[in-house]
């Protein structure tokens, strides 16, 4: 397999650290030697013998060698023992679930060699980790009573079918029941796990160029015969606007802001989908989408929660959603730097507002 070079690399093999302690290291000994000679000479103690001679080459290398030797030590030590040591504590730390933990880097230089990107390697897994266990944490608390209700509907249900003189009208009305139960059982799981995956991600989706209009029209015809159902009149002024986010991530914000126009909107009602360019006095240029409907509206401390997780402001409407769906459109538009707004009066329809950096 072909090695490639990772560019996060930018630090030279050589140490300059390593090699200005090992010369001024062996430069005073050397000096401190010299000093030495000359007083044995000052002082008539220099003998001219070989064995002498021989002696104090033994004495000069074994010194040096060791010299070398610790000066040596103190460079892998601070760059090889004591980061992996740092490593195998965090590696204890995090295998007794202590997901905090981090390490910070070694190099005061701020250049990258192989041990710190492997540290930012580790860190960046220690996170992933922590938004895995924060998420089925979560799942487990969230899930737990909303799970109640649609699990004990098809409990219900189920056992009225067992029953053999049961009439076939009324076994598929259980059996359409149960179905609608479990579908509303799915929905649940998964804006659960999308919302929680989006609280707790910390790396991010790439981000690709794409129509933002052609998005918006795309999402807009899926909900085409919920709004023929009712007899909704539904307009669309879009302007095109290219933009560069994750698809995906803006795809949950228009479902759900779609789904419940229609889901609020009266029979005969209207919903409106803008898209238009604005210009902000700091030169920049925004992607305003406004989803407006002619529904029941909302008051004003409803609109203060509406974007809090489970809360449901009408509950006339609660068997066709599970309060996720704004906590989930919030979300997302923060992760994506934009914003969004609601302006809404009870009994005279809602307009919902997001303002995205083009």
């Amino acid at each position: 397999m072909k090695k490639t070079k990772d560019p996060r690399i930018n630090a030279g093999y050589v140490s300059i650290k390593g090699f200005l302690l090992l010369f001024f290291a062996l430069a005073a000994f050397n000096g401190f030697h010299m000093w030495i000679y000359q007083e044995f000479v000052k002082r008539g103690l220099m003998e001219t013998s070989i064995q002498f001679a021989i002696n104090m080459l033994i004495v000069y290398v074994t010194i040096t060698a060791g010299l070398v030797t610790a000066v040596i030590g103190l460079i892998r030590n601070a760059s090889w023992i004591r980061p992996m040591r740092n490593l195998g504590e965090a590696a204890r730390k995090i295998a007794t679930g202590d997901f905090s933990v981090r390490i910070p880097p070694f190099r005061k230089d701020g250049k990258k060699d192989f041990v710190e990107v492997m540290f930012d390697d580790f860190n960046t897994m220690v996170e992933e980790l922590a938004t895995i266990e924060t998420l089925k944490n979560d799942f487990i608390a969230n899930v737990s009573h909303e799970i109640k209700s649609p699990l004990s509907v098809i409990q219900s249900y189920a056992a009225v079918l067992q029953k053999d003189t049961l009439p076939e009208e009324e076994r598929r009305e259980c059996a359409k029941t149960i179905v609608e139960a479990t579908q509303k059982l799915t929905v649940l799981v998964t804006n659960i796990l999308k919302l929680n995956r989006l609280e707790n991600q910390e790396i991010m989706p790439e981000a690709k160029s794409f129509d933002l209009s052609e998005q918006l029209r795309q999402c807009a015809v899926a909900f085409e015969d919920r709004w023929e159902q009712k007899n909704l009149d539904f307009e669309a002024d879009l302007d095109e606007v290219q933009v560069c986010y994750d698809e995906s991530m803006l795809e949950i914000v228009w479902n759900n802001l779609l789904s419940n126009a229609v889901k609020f909107t009266n029979r005969g009602g209207k919903i409106m989908l803008s898209l238009k360019v604005q210009n902000t006095p700091e030169s920049e240029s925004l992607a305003v989408i406004s989803v407006t409907d002619t529904g029941i509206g909302m008051k004003k401390d409803t609109q203060k929660r509406i974007f809090d997780k489970f809360y449901q402001g009408d509950t006339s409407h609660a068997q066709e959603g599970n309060g996720l769906g704004l906590a989930l459109v919030k979300k997302t538009v923060d992760l994506l730097g934009g914003t969004i707004t609601v302006d809404s009066e009870s009994g005279y329809g809602t307009t919902f507002t997001v303002c995205l950096k083009i």
